[in-house]
């Protein structure tokens, strides 16, 4: 039987390129859900759902309302049904100054996430896959395009890690820190290189065959 996993995610997810590449994207073998794929095996089934600027549970005002990460997240867990497990990577967009919100709030948002995930009835039989919660890498200081965009985010970055472990403890999840295998671009400061990708699907795999082998 092969299993699926749904990873959900913003540019992060999708492979906006920090070097070139054809239409700005990596090459599914060289973003994360597609290494993960790889390092998972034929076994697997890896559902690649990353939209740039998906927020968590938040309506853009100047990048459009279907940018939150809530709207769509259902529709789509439904679409995939049944999926063996579910990673949610998502919060570094919440960080953009006009939506003026605290690190806590956006791994609360994420915690939303986990709920609907948790009452969708997606797993087999109508049960609950099993869910990673990965808090996104900080951006970094320096960022060259969109410093405004991201006014005060260096600081709330810095407390993802911490965040969100303890919203994925208090809600029985599994979480793993971005932060701790990949660094954001120095390219512009929030997205990831290609070698950031390759570690970070290593990183994936190693949660998920602990979980499921």
């Amino acid at each position: 039987m092969t299993r699926t996993i749904l990873c959900y995610g913003d540019s992060n997810t999708f492979g906006a390129a920090t070097v070139d590449r054809p239409d700005g994207r990596y090459l599914h073998g060289e973003r994360w859900p597609g290494v993960l794929e790889a390092e998972l095996g034929p076994g697997w089934r890896v559902v690649e759902e990353g939209l740039n600027g998906r927020t968590t549970v938040r309506d853009d005002p100047v990048e459009g309302e279907y940018r939150n990460g809530k709207t769509h997240l259902l529709p789509c867990l439904l679409s995939h049904y049944p999926l063996d497990a579910a990673a949610i990577m998502l919060g570094t967009n919440d960080l953009k100054s006009r939506f003026n919100v605290s690190t806590w709030d956006i791994a609360e948002g994420v915690g939303v996430l986990v709920g609907i995930v948790r009452s969708a009835a997606v797993g087999h039989g109508g049960g609950t896959p099993e869910i990673l919660v990965i808090a996104p890498p900080p951006i970094l200081k320096v960022l060259p395009f969109h410093a405004d965009m991201f006014a005060g985010a260096y600081d709330k970055a810095q407390q993802f890690a911490a965040r969100y472990a303890a919203m994925a403890e208090l809600a029985g999840v599994h979480f793993l820190d971005a932060g701790s295998v990949v660094t954001s671009s120095a390219y512009d400061g929030f997205h990831l290189d290609p070698e950031a990708h390759h570690a970070l699907g290593q990183a994936v795999a190693a949660k998920i065959t602990a979980v499921l082998p």
